[in-house]
């Protein structure tokens, strides 16, 4: 007890054990941490790219009960006519991609979209939303 209380009375540092345990212990909680993290930042971006298929799914509904058929239908038309707050995708930022009819039946349509590499879509009206995430470029390209 004696020798404890002279090194605290002492004007010490640390000493390079105690740092290096520190450090040791950070490095740990650090290597469980960020795995995790990455893992939840990925997640948060397909349900944002599915969140934005949901959204615009009513606006082509919209558009299918003025027009009759998607022919003519477009992510800007959905969004300038019926949401204005629908989220368009433009030079990679996240959001709508595309909102197309069908090139074979003008009863079908196809929306994707897209937050940081991560793509959702559905084809519809039927349809549910996919999380495309082995695509590496519009699933509605060939739609």
């Amino acid at each position: 007890m004696h020798s404890l209380r002279q090194r605290l009375a002492r004007d010490e540092g640390f000493t390079m054990i105690e740092l290096l345990v520190v450090m040791l212990i950070i490095g740990i909680l650090l290597s469980i941490a960020i795995p995790s993290y990455l893992g939840i930042e990925k997640k948060a971006q397909e349900t944002a790219a599915m969140s934005d298929v949901r959204a615009a799914v009513p606006d082509a509904s919209a558009f299918y009960s003025d027009v009759g058929s998607y022919t003519g239908m477009t992510a800007t038309t959905l969004r300038n006519t019926y949401d204005t707050g629908l989220v368009i995708s433009s030079s990679g930022s996240p959001g709508i991609v595309s909102a197309i009819p069908s090139h074979i039946d003008s009863q079908q349509f196809c929306i994707s979209a897209v937050d940081t590499g991560h793509w959702a879509y559905i084809a519809g009206p039927a349809g549910s939303v996919v999380n495309a995430t082995t695509a590496t470029s519009n699933p509605c390209s060939g739609f």
